[in-house]
């Protein structure tokens, strides 16, 4: 996999500039969603002398519209705006756009090159870096996608003041993750953040920290053979939440969806590994105060079960693979739960959530 530029800098006109005149494209497009359009495109093509000579896309916002409609209308838009293989794809935006981005990105022509600027606290921290695109299909996360790596990622706190307190807080739940997987110090750091209320100086050294713990286990296993799987944790229970919310017709936000899954996960944790039950107190605690709480009944238990057998990071459809931690940066990857250890987890939850 190429080597991927990370910037860590407020000061994101300047190096998005930069990186124009180092690769010359034939031809630059921004790709936005409505509400980045609105809030900070006005921003950057105010203050970069290349942005504001971009072709601009947009697509729909949320989650719901990462599919193939929103795909076909980014090709589409890039053939007729001339784009060719030696053209330039900006991604301006959350996790959305930068997976959406980056999968059309990868697959125009063949592929292209792409810049990711993450506007969200979730994207810079885990959808922009580490080359996994793609997006939703027949009502699964992530199910149509590739590894492809941006050509380079701008990560700044300059954009978090446009985000709601549920954005941020959707961000920091990857932040969390990845201070349980790293070490005491890191997550210690992290539970103990007000993250609604923290100037974006301290933020930009948080996000960077985090995004390092990601950037170097990407590098040791770029295709998630092996170690990357560290970086699933919460995920599996996660994205069931997810693709159930989906179901209900009633989305939930990502990073929500993954603080609900390191409960579950960690519940998971001290029933195999014997994860020490008073960091999961800990952590069920920040996580009900902080995100309130996803509600299940046993009636939603087969359905969770179900869209956990579809998890590509599942070796066969009869077993459910997690990452577990027998510690805070103590990690287990291809660790196989039973349903019935699964129900019982699900069941915990509740209990913590209380639900």
């Amino acid at each position: 996999m190429k080597h991927q530029d990370l910037i860590f800098s407020n000061d994101v006109a300047s190096h998005l500039d930069a990186l124009v005149e180092k690769y010359n494209p034939s031809k630059l497009f921004i790709l936005v969603d409505k509400n980045t359009r609105e809030l900070v495109l006005p921003i950057l093509v105010n203050e970069s002398k290349t942005a504001s000579n971009a072709s601009v896309i947009t697509i729909e916002a949320g989650d719901t519209n990462k599919n193939i409609e929103s795909l076909m209308l980014i090709w589409s838009q890039l053939v007729e705006g001339g784009a060719t293989r030696k053209s330039m794809l900006i991604n301006l935006g959350g996790g959305v756009v930068t997976d959406i981005g980056g999968f059309a990105g990868a697959t125009f022509k063949r592929g292209i090159r792409f810049v990711n600027i993450p506007t969200t606290l979730l994207s810079a921290v885990d959808a922009a870096v580490g080359g996994k695109t793609g997006i939703n299909f027949h009502g699964f996360k992530n199910e149509i996608g590739a590894f492809c790596e941006a050509e380079a990622v701008i990560i700044s706190t300059r954009f978090l003041s446009t985000l709601s307190n549920e954005e941020l807080l959707s961000g920091y739940a990857e932040m969390l993750k990845h201070g349980l997987i790293s070490n005491v110090d890191t997550y210690n750091r992290l539970i103990a953040q007000d993250v609604t209320n923290i100037d974006a100086e301290q933020m930009l050294l948080l996000l960077q920290e985090s995004v390092l713990v990601k950037k170097h286990i990407v590098e040791e296993d770029p295709t998630e053979k092996g170690i990357r799987r560290a970086l699933n944790l919460g995920h599996t229970a996660g994205h069931a939440f997810e693709s159930l919310a989906l179901h209900r017709k009633s989305p939930i936000p990502h990073g929500y969806a993954v603080a609900w899954g390191l409960v579950v996960e960690l519940v998971l944790s001290h029933m195999q590994l014997k994860f020490p039950s008073n960091e999961l107190s800990r952590l069920a605690t920040y996580i009900y105060e902080n995100y309130g709480a996803f509600h299940i009944t046993c009636d939603d238990y087969p359905s969770l079960i179900e869209f956990m057998r579809h998890d590509k990071k599942n070796d066969s459809a009869n077993e459910i693979n997690f990452t577990m931690l027998k510690n805070v940066g103590d990690i287990h990857i291809d660790c196989i739960a039973t349903e019935e250890d699964i129900k019982t987890a699900l069941d915990i939850y509740r209990d913590f959530m209380h639900i």
